[in-house]
């Protein structure tokens, strides 16, 4: 798909086609229960962030946003506390 075309193809997303996208993401498949392709998965999350940063969505309703102003962070979400340390 050229750039000119996927970018029209964002214009034209509705809100609710951007739900089904991040549905389809989110479970790794259609509604009709076929898997998506890698390459699916990819384009469609693709077109989930560029709806999101068009459309202004906030940044806490973005995909992949993380609330650092949580448990165990303090006001400016910067962690507090015990460090982790990973051992293998």
């Amino acid at each position: 798909m050229s750039d000119m075309n996927f970018e029209r193809m964002i214009e034209q997303l509705t809100p609710q086609m951007y739900e089904g996208l991040k549905r389809g993401v989110e479970l790794g498949k259609w509604p009709d229960g076929r898997a998506l392709s890698r390459e699916q998965r990819e384009l469609c999350l693709e077109a989930i962030l560029r709806f999101e940063a068009r459309r202004n969505v906030s940044p806490e309703q973005r995909t992949g946003h993380i609330d650092r102003h949580g448990c165990g962070s303090d006001q400016h979400g910067e962690a507090q506390g015990d460090s982790i340390k990973w051992v293998n």
